[in-house]
This record gives structure tokens, C-alpha cells and sequence, in this order.
């Protein structure tokens, strides 16, 4: 049922570390674009061992939670359903609690950058590279499962971060050969590269952008743009970055959580461009 405007109903963020999160900002611009004057939205720093006392403490007036690192797994067996797509990668972000008290788990990463894809408009690829292994990684080859139709060349540091990475092609689906990081320049004459990697990881790539680049997909939004981001816009590449999948997937929560479709893509964007230009 959608959200009445004046129904007192509330949703927050949970991770740790938390103060960095721009959740409240994109959520809270959504909620004054869409009129529900009633909700609010939190931030609260919770960690896997606070978790369970966390959610059972929540009363009736909560929608809905945001969850980031480390709780997306830890999440799961507190939970009575998870979507196909969060069991696709084990990781929850968004949780949606229903009229009858039941704890809904749900994946909005893995679409969200579907859809920030889209929005530059690469709908589908024959192949692509993805920069790093970690919980980012397993994510965007799921999105990779749904746009592009033949091989992934996985960039890593070590054979233990390989072979996940080949598991996690095999569950999804995607042809998937690993290479070392040595080699991570080849990954930029990929059709999409998928840079998912911490901050300044990337920096010593950008000298190797090749002068007609295709599309970077660099999911970091701050520090913004990051060296490779950059040099790749300024070879004339397509760039699709952090904040474009943070405010897509923040799309998708709100319409989870408020019944209110579609949510204020561009309303949020301005929030999360503004809140960033003022750090």
C-alpha cells in the first residue's frame, strides 16, 4: 500500500563505520519531493553483534532499513524472506518490514547499477572487465549477468581472490577468466570496465587509458573523479561513477520502502551532488 503523506513512519542506515553514509541526504530528499512529511531518516552506527538486539527493539512505525558494510550478510538468517537477487550474491542492503511484522531482505545494488548503466546508455556489452575481487565485485558481475553476453576478465592481486572470483562466475552465470593485477592495463581497452577497487587503487592506471576509451564504470563517489575517472573523461570515454549507482539503488529502496513509484531520481541526485560539494 502506497505511503500516506502524513503517516509517521521512519528508516535509517545502519553500517560501521556510518557518518560517511549520504543515505540520509538522498532519502530525505526523496521524502520532501514526494510530500511524506511524516517519515524521517537515520543514520545509526551498528555493527554484526548489535544487529539482532538492533532489529528487535524496531516498533511498527519502521518502513524500512539501508544496510552497508558489514551487515549485508550478516542480515540474512535474521530475516523470513530474501529476494532472488540478494540470494544471488548472499548480501542484503535493503530491508522492508510488512504491515504483519514479517523482515523482507532485498538487493538494490545489483539493479541499481543496471539502471546507472543504462542512464549512459550502455545497455548491453560483449564483454568487459571488472578491476578488484571483493563484495563490489560479486555484485557487479551479477549486474554483468544481465547486460553482457560473453566473457568477463576479472583483474585481481591473488589466486585465493581468483578462484572466488571464478565461483562467483560459475553461481551467476557469467564466463568469467581471472587475470593478475600486474596486467590491469589491458582491462582498459575492455567495452566496459567496472573499477571496484578502494580509493587511489586505481590512480596508477590512468597514464594507460588508451586514446579512445569505451566505457568506465568506477564506483567510488568520493574522492570524485578519481585519477582514472578523470583521464577517461578527458579522452572522451563514457564515466558512469559511485554517485550514479548510489542514487539508483537509493531509488529503488525508497519505492521499496514507501509504496511511492517512481521515486525523485533527479531531486536526489542534486542532494547527493550538493552534500558532496560541500564536504
Amino acid at each position: 500500500m502506497p505511503a500516506r503523506a502524513t503517516d509517521a513512519r521512519r528508516a535509517a542506515v545502519l553500517g560501521k563505520p556510518i557518518a560517511h553514509s549520504l543515505s540520509p541526504v538522498l532519502h530525505r530528499a526523496a521524502y520532501g519531493e514526494l510530500g511524506l512529511t511524516g517519515w524521517s531518516y537515520d543514520r545509526f552506527e551498528v555493527d554484526e553483534a548489535g544487529l539482532p538486539g538492533f532489529l528487535e527493539e524496531l516498533g511498527p512505525e519502521w518502513a524500512g532499513l539501508s544496510l552497508t558494510m558489514p551487515l549485508k550478510r550478516a542480515v540474512i538468517p535474521l530475516l523470513d524472506e530474501i529476494s532472488e537477487t540478494a540470494a544471488s550474491v548472499d548480501a542484503v542492503n535493503t530491508v522492508v518490514f510488512t504491515e504483519d511484522g514479517r523482515r523482507l531482505g532485498d538487493n538494490t545494488d545489483i539493479p541499481g547499477m543496471v539502471a546507472a548503466l543504462r542512464e549512459h546508455g550502455i545497455e548491453q556489452v560483449d564483454s568487459a572487465a571488472i578491476l578488484g575481487a571483493g563484495a563490489t565485485a560479486s555484485s557487479a558481475l551479477a549486474a554483468l549477468s544481465r547486460i553482457c553476453t560473453g566473457e568477463v576478465v576479472a583483474y585481481v592481486r591473488s589466486e585465493a581472490r581468483a578462484a572466488e572470483m571464478r565461483r562467483w562466475g560459475e553461481r551467476l552465470d557469467v564466463d568469467v577468466r581471472t587475470a593478475d593485477w600486474a596486467d590491469a592495463e589491458q582491462a582498459l581497452r575492455a567495452p566496459l570496465v567496472i573499477a571496484t577497487t578502494p580509493a587511489g587503487t586505481t590512480d596508477a592506471l590512468a597514464a594507460a587509458v588508451p586514446e579512445r576509451p569505451a566505457a568506465l564504470f568506477d564506483v567510488l563517489y568520493e574522492p570524485w573523479p578519481t585519477e582514472l575517472a578523470a583521464r577517461w573523461s578527458m579522452f572522451g570515454g563514457a564515466v558512469v561513477s559511485g554517485l550514479d549507482l548510489l542514487v539508483h539503488q537509493a531509488v529503488l529502496q525508497v519505492e521499496r520502502m514507501t509504496g511511492r513509484c517512481p521515486a525523485p531520481l533527479d531531486a536526489m541526485r542534486r542532494a547527493g551532488e550538493k552534500a558532496l560539494a560541500a564536504r
